[in-house]
């Protein structure tokens, strides 16, 4: 399967991980899910190290625990939102993290003092959280306004993660590893929020069987998505990744009779083209052996 169709499986599967985190999210806390997510995870990046006779040994532990605190804390607050706001609107505030990291880096040249800000990129900063505003204000209007915030912090903490993630390539740790260590921040991170929440006896099918498909849905869409930035052309690949948003806004008309709404959707599409534009002007000004982190969730 080419690049390109690889990014458009995994947005699918991870659409499709945001409708199974909405359902699990009726049944059991918000870190109960990443407590079961993690383990799945775990089972199979040993299971990949295992095929590709690696190891899970790490030199640079004190990295992995940074960047799991990062990405852990994102992942929870985003499945938050996913239980809570529209599944497009958790979706695209999400993925509001190619802004964030284009506001790090003109916030990062501004302390420098030595660097020229790009106008452009101050521009796509700009039109993102325009669209962010449009997204909000219809949820404002059901109460929803602290979960919206919360899939906006969501977006800013994942930006941090896919910096640390990208310093971790440059150190040598392969994908696997990555994601393994990640993987065990979402089991230590929801074994401790059990404490306080307290373990859902699993009553039904239906709760346990949207467990498992968060799991394997978000591990085979995240090889998936590795595998298509590894082999194709990342600017494509992407723009490719936004169609996630497009089949999540589907599966909540469809399934869960989300509303449709003009702001909304021209929010939506101020973040995608905002997103698509930071990404165009960072892999301008990056290094060449830079390249976007693709292991978040």
């Amino acid at each position: 399967m080419s690049a390109p169709w690889l990014m458009v499986l995994a947005s699918l599967l991870f659409a499709t991980m945001g409708v199974c985190v909405k359902l699990a999210s009726a049944h059991y806390a918000t870190g109960e899910i990443v407590f079961y997510r993690g383990l799945v995870g775990l089972a199979m990046m040993s299971a990949v190290a295992r095929w590709q006779g690696g190891t899970l040994r790490t030199a640079v532990p004190a990295m992995h625990f940074w960047r799991s605190i990062s990405g852990v804390t994102a992942l929870c607050l985003w499945f938050y939102a996913i239980g809570n706001l529209p599944l497009a609107t958790a979706m695209t505030l999400n993925y509001m993290s190619s802004v964030w990291m284009a506001l790090f880096l003109v916030g990062g040249a501004i302390m420098l003092g030595g660097q020229r800000v790009d106008g452009r990129l101050i521009a796509t900063i700009l039109a993102g959280f325009a669209g962010v505003a449009l997204i909000l204000r219809p949820t404002i209007e059901h109460d929803q306004l602290w979960h919206g915030l919360v899939g906006l912090l969501s977006g800013m903490l994942s930006a941090t993660a896919y910096l640390q993630v990208t310093a971790l390539g440059r150190a040598g740790e392969p994908e696997y590893r990555i994601v393994f260590y990640f993987s065990l921040g979402g089991v230590a991170a929801g074994a401790l929020s059990m404490l306080w929440t307290g373990f859902t006896p699993h009553r039904t099918l239906e709760g346990p069987a949207s467990l498992l498909a968060v799991g394997l849905l978000a591990s085979i869409a995240q090889l998936l998505m590795t595998r298509a930035y590894g082999t194709g052309r990342t600017l494509v690949v992407a723009s490719l990744q936004y169609l996630g948003i497009a089949f999540a806004f589907l599966y909540g008309v469809l399934l869960f009779g989300d509303r449709v709404t003009w702001m909304a959707l021209a929010g939506m599409g101020l973040i995608v083209g905002a997103g698509l534009g930071a990404s165009l002007l960072r892999s301008q000004a990056a290094p060449p052996d830079a390249r976007q982190s693709t292991l978040e969730s």
